[in-house]
C-alpha cells in the first residue's frame, strides 16, 4: 500500500475520535490534511479547532471550519497530528514541518493525543530522522556546542523560520534509547524553545493507516 494511501486511512481513521460539541486540537502536515479534510464534513457537529499552524489555520477556515484561540478555549479533549517517527512506547520525532512548538503546546493541553502516521514513520529506536529543535537565534551556536558535548551534529535548517520567528537546528547521529531523559536534559539549555521529542508527552493512540499500533 502507498505512503499516500495509508496517511489518507489514519487520517480518515482519526475521525471516530471525534465527539459531538468538541473543539479539536489539528496538528500538522501531510496526513493531517487528510484529517482536516475528513473533519469538514463534521464541521456543523463540533465547535472549531486549535490550529498548531499556520498552514492548517489556512486550511481549516478554507474548508469553513472557525479556528479558535487556545486561551479562550481551555484544555480540549482531543488533539491529532502526525509525526516523522514513532518508537513501539508511542513516543515520537516531529518537527519536521517546522511546527513542533505549538504542536507541543497544543498536545500539551488535550486530554487525548491521536498520532496519525504510514508504516514507514515506525521504527524501534528514534532518530533515524533528525531530531529538529527550535531554537532563539541568538542561541544557535551556543546550542549547537551543547548538542555536540552530548555526541549529536546538529544542522542549522537554513532559511527556514518557525511560525513564532524562530530558527530550527537538526540533529543528526542520535540513537534515542531514552527519550524522555534526552527531552528533560534539551530543555534546560537555555535559548531551545521547543524539542521535537514528544515522550515526556506521548501519544495515547497511534493510528497506521486505519489500524491501531
Amino acid at each position: 500500500m502507498s505512503n499516500a494511501n495509508e496517511k489518507r486511512q489514519a487520517g480518515e481513521a482519526a475521525i471516530r475520535y471525534v465527539e459531538d460539541g468538541a473543539i479539536v486540537g489539528v496538528g500538522t502536515g501531510s496526513t493531517v490534511a487528510y484529517f482536516i479534510d475528513a473533519l469538514a464534513d463534521l464541521k456543523d457537529r463540533i465547535q472549531g479547532a486549535v490550529s498548531s499552524s499556520e498552514q492548517s489555520t489556512a486550511h481549516l477556515k478554507r474548508l469553513g471550519i472557525p479556528v479558535l484561540d487556545l486561551n479562550a478555549t481551555g484544555s480540549l479533549t482531543l488533539y491529532v497530528d502526525g509525526a516523522d517517527e514513532c518508537d513501539p512506547h508511542k513516543r515520537l520525532i516531529k518537527g519536521g514541518g517546522a511546527a513542533l512548538t505549538r504542536e507541543k503546546i497544543v498536545a500539551e493541553a488535550s486530554d487525548k493525543f491521536v498520532c496519525i502516521i504510514d508504516s514507514s514513520k515506525k521504527v524501534d529506536v528514534l532518530g533515524k530522522f533528525p531530531l529538529p529543535i527550535e531554537v532563539i537565534p541568538m542561541a544557535r551556536s551556543l546550542i549547537g556546542r551543547e548538542i555536540v558535548k552530548r555526541g549529536g551534529n546538529p544542522v542549522w535548517r537554513d532559511g527556514v523560520v518557525t511560525d513564532n520567528g524562530n530558527w530550527i537546528i537538526d540533529v543528526h547521529g542520535w540513537q534515542i534509547v531514552d527519550p524522555v531523559s534526552l527531552e528533560n536534559d534539551l530543555n534546560q539549555i537555555p535559548g531551545i524553545v521547543s524539542v521535537g521529542l514528544f515522550a515526556r508527552r506521548a501519544a495515547d493512540v497511534v493510528l497506521v493507516g486505519d489500524k491501531l499500533l
